[in-house]
């Protein structure tokens, strides 16, 4: 059996298609943190943090890491969920975590390729640029902390999956 395999990563970075690939290349089970979420709780996540707030979301976002976690499962986690310093050390003890790692250029122009409409609400009131510049900036030391290894999403999702599964055998080998 192997670990489960725990993408993280800012919005846009690829973590739900690269997932899908990772999933369908490695022959294992594939979960979306986000999706497992809102389906489960029958609701939206922007209507989630409307009526509960950010907090209860951020509660039911560790919820459901935790039972979602299992060996052979690509896990593709919300952007956000590094925030939680439990979070992250869970993610580093059950299983491995990549931090899919691209420019603000790259995650701006696939959020705007490719608007997931009423998946999250904005983080702020800025142009999308200026967000996803501002999150980066004070997100990506935590998503290294939590990583095992760091990999450029900036190309297809097919091989950024590959380039997972080379730094995982190359750590297997070492």
């Amino acid at each position: 059996m192997n670990p489960p395999i725990f993408l993280v990563g800012p919005r846009g970075c690829g973590k739900t298609t690269v997932g899908l690939e990772l999933a369908r290349l490695c022959q294992s089970r594939f979960v979306d943190t986000d999706h497992w979420l809102q389906e489960n709780a029958g609701q939206t996540i922007a209507d989630i943090v409307e009526n509960e707030g950010w907090e209860s979301f951020r509660a039911r976002e560790t919820a459901t890491l935790e039972a979602v976690t299992a060996p052979s499962t690509v896990i593709a986690t919300g952007g956000g969920i590094i925030l939680a310093p439990y979070n992250r050390q869970f993610m580093r003890d059950k299983g491995v975590v990549i931090y899919l790692c691209a420019p603000v250029s790259t995650l701006v122009g696939r959020l705007e390729a490719f608007p997931e409409e009423g998946q999250r609400p904005a983080l702020t009131a800025k142009p999308l640029s200026e967000e996803v510049s501002d999150v980066l900036a004070e997100r990506d030391a935590l998503y290294r902390e939590a990583a095992h290894h760091v990999v450029d999403a900036s190309a297809s999702p097919e091989k950024v999956a590959i380039q997972i599964i080379t730094a995982l055998r190359l750590a297997c080998a070492s």
